[in-house]
């Protein structure tokens, strides 16, 4: 069995919480051990985060994608910003430069997409094509609890 939920959020960061909090009900309903929820949803909210302080761009809104099947959770936000600045491969990419008049300040932080790639099985970091935009997608083995729904319904 599997499920698939998408959001799209406001560049604000009271988005931050709800997505955190959405996450975390999917991952209790499904019955996901709660560490492993609680480590998503704190490499989510830091994604979240990103998008909300570096994705401005033409667009006020980011997306949050989650899917889960079997025992992997994939979770994939997208913001309209201007991407990550070229990189090495395998390392951690930096944000590009602020544009003029982007959100600053807002969210403290730093150390985020290290966060991201601790609390998580595997990371990949890149740009949307064609209209630039940070992707940041994660994946996470799931353990779960033995009353697990989704255990029941596979």
């Amino acid at each position: 069995m599997s499920i698939w939920w998408s959001l799209q959020l406001r560049r604000d960061a009271a988005s931050v919480p709800l997505a955190r909090r959405l996450l975390l009900g999917a991952m209790d309903t499904a019955g996901v051990d709660g560490d492993i929820s609680h480590e998503l949803s704190v490499a989510l909210s830091e994604a979240c985060s990103n998008a909300v302080q570096h994705g401005g761009g033409l667009s006020e809104v980011y997306r949050v994608t989650a899917s889960i099947h079997g025992d992997m959770c994939r979770i994939e936000v997208t913001d309209c910003g201007p991407g990550f600045a070229a990189h090495p491969a395998g390392s951690v990419p930096s944000p590009a430069p602020p544009a003029p008049g982007e959100l600053t300040g807002l969210l403290p932080g730093g150390r985020g997409l290290l966060l991201i790639e601790a609390l998580s099985d595997r990371v990949r970091f890149g740009n949307q094509p064609g209209s630039g935009g940070a992707v940041v997608t994660f994946d996470k083995i799931l353990k779960w609890r033995e009353d697990a729904a989704l255990l029941r319904a596979s």
